[in-house]
């Protein structure tokens, strides 16, 4: 029985190959988060087919997301474009994708393929273990035994101060008094994440209308002559006149078109968003924000083993989607935390933290954390609770 984990959301897609071969067993996910932990819960695919364009990321950077990873190396990847894209299908060749398929979604051709393909893995590798998809991290004995102490102990004491703030955001607007949502930490683990709720029920529907005060935000898309100047850090690394990727020719400078889209996303498509005085915010939930109090709920995370107590924070959907390069995937290989370095460096200082510099700070944690570094950040991390900021 061949197992397929299929990534996107054509139904008739999926249909057609169920219906195309019997004894199919198949996984869909709406997206390579969904995947991962779809393998992590105990899938192993015999291959694995992607749309080629899904939400917040394309089939490629999942691809090399599972390739950085060791995520399946021995299923094949197979990648269907609803349209004629040459650029991309020579980027997914070169990245070594096992095929990629265009305009016409063939369910016979494209299993006939993926069987031959497994076969010629298995060939090529006869002692590889289906079973090893990749190393799940797992936190130290230490780490996580503080973590049980911390958060039981603060639930207890703080538990007068909970009661008392669920009360005043109930009497303030109606809704829920907690707010949950996806977010992926540590692994890419998909799990609930828990706060007091700060803003009025429904304040995520109007998101899209304030990104001009994202904090993050960049400014005007346009590239100046300068900026098309600088030089790509990947292509800094290999052989003079190699380039990372295909070449692009803009306002007649050369640029790789990886670095291209890299100062493009600076400019005009922030990843992280902070909204300053965002007018979603209630009274009430202005104050629990200052104070870092709406944090509260997150030590029932920490509890449970989602998170820890110091870490990166855990990022919703929308913005890890846009991590996964090799570049800025390492934060996910280190603790998920309510504290962190980012917090305590620029939170509630004048000026704001760029993206790269967040980024850049988490990858840092990542690499480097340990015990009594975790317990400097905490320290740290008190008198930052108290920032001037309304963010």
């Amino acid at each position: 029985m061949q197992r397929i984990l299929y990534i996107g959301g054509n139904l008739a897609n999926t249909e057609g190959l169920s219906s195309a071969a019997t004894g199919l067993e198949i996984r869909v996910t709406g997206n390579g988060f969904e995947a991962v932990n779809v393998i992590k819960s105990g899938f192993t695919p015999d291959c694995i087919i992607s749309e080629l364009y899904l939400p917040g990321v394309n089939a490629l950077e999942i691809f090399k997301l599972f390739k950085l990873q060791g995520i399946c190396p021995n299923a094949p990847f197979l990648i269907f474009s609803d349209q004629k894209n040459p650029e991309m299908k020579h980027k997914a060749h070169h990245l070594g994708v096992d095929d990629f398929f265009e305009v016409d979604f063939e369910p016979e051709k494209i299993l006939l393929r993926s069987e031959f393909l497994i076969q010629l893995k298995q060939l090529g590798d006869i002692t590889a273990d289906q079973s090893a998809v990749f190393r799940e991290y797992r936190l130290p004995w230490d780490k996580r035994l503080f973590d049980i102490l911390v958060s039981f102990t603060a639930l207890l004491l703080l538990s007068p101060l909970l009661i008392i703030v669920a009360i005043a955001i109930r009497l303030e607007s109606k809704g829920k008094v907690w707010y949950s949502s996806k977010r992926v930490g540590t692994g890419y683990k998909i799990f609930d994440f828990y706060k007091f709720r700060s803003m009025y029920t429904g304040a995520d529907k109007d998101l899209t209308k304030l990104k001009h005060l994202n904090q993050y935000q960049s400014g005007s898309e346009d590239l100046t002559k300068e900026e098309m100047q600088e030089e790509c850090p990947r292509c800094a690394k290999l052989p003079e006149g190699t380039l990372c990727s295909p070449v692009l020719y803009k306002e007649g400078h050369k640029i790789c078109e990886y670095w291209y889209q890299e100062l493009k996303k600076k400019k005009s498509g922030a990843i992280f968003i902070k909204i300053k005085d965002d007018p979603r915010v209630t009274k009430v939930g202005r104050f629990i924000r200052n104070t870092s109090i709406d944090e509260l709920p997150q030590l029932i995370n920490v509890l449970k083993g989602d998170m820890s107590i110091v870490g990166n924070r855990p990022l919703p959907l929308y913005e890890a989607e846009q991590l996964t390069s090799d570049d800025w995937s390492a934060r996910f290989l280190g603790p998920a935390g309510i504290t962190g370095l980012w917090q305590v460096e620029k939170r509630g200082k004048k000026g704001v933290m760029s993206d790269e510099e967040r980024k850049a700070l988490d990858n840092q944690y990542a690499q480097t954390y340990s015990f009594w570094g975790d317990i400097k950040l905490i320290l740290r991390t008190i008198p930052a609770l108290f920032q001037k900021e309304n963010v």
